[in-house]
């Protein structure tokens, strides 16, 4: 007898995975804490806008990662092994199963300090979590 995985989980954890690229980029995994805020805050956004995570974190509006101009582009393709790209991982997870607790105040857009986007200048951040802002 042969164990099929669900092609729910199979489709489940290939999702997890893409989320946690992305917030392993854009983060580089320095603290739990901004792995679960930036995490979070994919999860308000697509609960509020975009209603489809695989859509929402392709969105080169969003994540600067993802273009392919940007330093931050190779961080992608991480060696899914590494420590810190398990953190994420694991964060994901529990963001797909519903087990994460929103830690960035309800944000849906955000941005790394060291970059000021044009629609961020006349918002204010609601939170400032290890040099990446967040807004509502």
């Amino acid at each position: 007898m042969q164990l099929e995985i669900p092609e729910m989980q199979t489709e489940t954890i290939c999702l997890a995975y893409d989320v946690a690229r992305i917030v392993y980029a854009e983060t580089l995994a320095t603290s739990l804490r901004v792995v679960e805020a930036l995490t979070s805050m994919i999860s308000n956004a697509t609960k509020n806008n975009y209603h489809d995570i695989a859509k929402m974190i392709q969105d080169k509006n969003i994540f600067e990662s993802i273009n392919i101009e940007s330093q931050r582009h190779k961080y992608l393709y991480v060696d899914t092994s590494r420590r810190d790209f398990q953190m994420c991982l694991r964060v994901a997870m529990r963001m797909l199963h519903g087990n994460l607790v929103d830690t960035c105040n309800r944000a849906t857009r955000f941005h790394r300090a060291e970059l000021m986007p044009q629609w961020a200048n006349a918002c204010g951040y609601v939170a400032d979590i290890d040099g990446i802002l967040f807004y509502a």
